[in-house]
């Protein structure tokens, strides 16, 4: 093979050639988007080593076999999870906040670090009442869990993924389920985290019970409560962050791994709303 060109692309795309016959030496099969994440990391900086980023791979239970970290944060925030019982990720969608927190657990249960995962998250969107919704209570709460549904699949058969559910070692629930429950040996991931009342939140986090760890996500610019009640999440930033073995994580659009258009749109409504102000 023959690189030609300016001498250090030329570099760049040697270093990225013999980092991708490293890492599926380990027999990894490297996506597209992968692999320009890669590219654009090394052109920024000139110092990733692509093969470090498989020191943050996480095993799944699913033909996608692994999850890879695709910037920064997402390699600190895995570190955090692995070394805290407690994280928050905080920051817009699209960043994998919980995807990740998602894989993280999968990889937990598969290495018995924990019997079970427990996935939660509030019943509250854009200003909806359950009690107006259709249906019995399953029918009522199902769409607001269908994100977790939908990452849950994508990392893990859908067959066993139902006998899981089924014998409840994997439980996916409203976060109001939580209550006078204390939650031993699990790994529990707490979505939408901003939109749960800070009653709620003090709630959750007195639950974690012996060998338990827990992931809390949100984006604190997305709020769908009613104006006279403060979100759980933005008071934990305010008084958790000096307990040793709590980690805050903070996402930004440039951690948004969705279509390009995405942190574009992030950043338009970031001035919007520093103009407002």
């Amino acid at each position: 093979m023959f690189i030609q060109g300016d001498e250090d692309k030329v570099k760049i795309a040697e270093k990225l050639i013999f980092d991708i016959y490293n890492v599926s030496i380990y027999g990894y099969v490297l996506r597209t988007e992968d692999i320009v994440y890669a590219l654009n990391n090394i052109k920024k900086t000139g110092k990733l080593d692509f093969k470090d980023v498989f020191d943050y791979y996480i095993p799944v239970a699913s033909k996608i076999r692994y999850v890879i970290p695709r910037t920064e944060t997402q390699m600190v925030y895995i570190e955090s999870i692995r070394k805290h019982d407690i994280v928050v990720g905080i920051g817009p969608a699209g960043t994998g906040k919980t995807y990740i927190a998602m894989a993280m657990a999968i990889e937990a249960y598969m290495k018995k670090q924990v019997s079970r995962i427990i996935l939660a998250r509030p019943a509250v969107e854009a200003g909806e009442r359950l009690g107006f919704l259709p249906g019995d209570i399953y029918e009522k709460v199902h769409p607001y869990l269908r994100p977790l549904y939908d990452a849950l699949y994508d990392m893990m058969d859908s067959d066993k993924a139902t006998v899981l559910i089924e014998k409840g070692i994997l439980e996916i629930a409203p976060l109001a389920y939580m209550r006078g429950r204390t939650l031993k040996d699990a790994f529990i991931i707490l979505d939408e985290a901003q939109n749960t009342t800070a009653e709620q939140m003090k709630m959750y986090l007195t639950r974690l019970g012996i060998n338990s760890k827990t992931v809390i996500t949100g984006d604190v610019t997305q709020i769908d409560l009613p104006h006279d009640r403060a979100s759980g999440l933005v008071e934990i930033e305010r008084i958790l962050t000096d307990i040793n073995g709590i980690e805050f994580i903070y996402f930004n659009e440039k951690d948004v791994v969705r279509h390009k258009l995405v942190q574009e749109i992030i950043k338009a409504y970031e001035k919007h709303e520093k103009r407002q102000d």
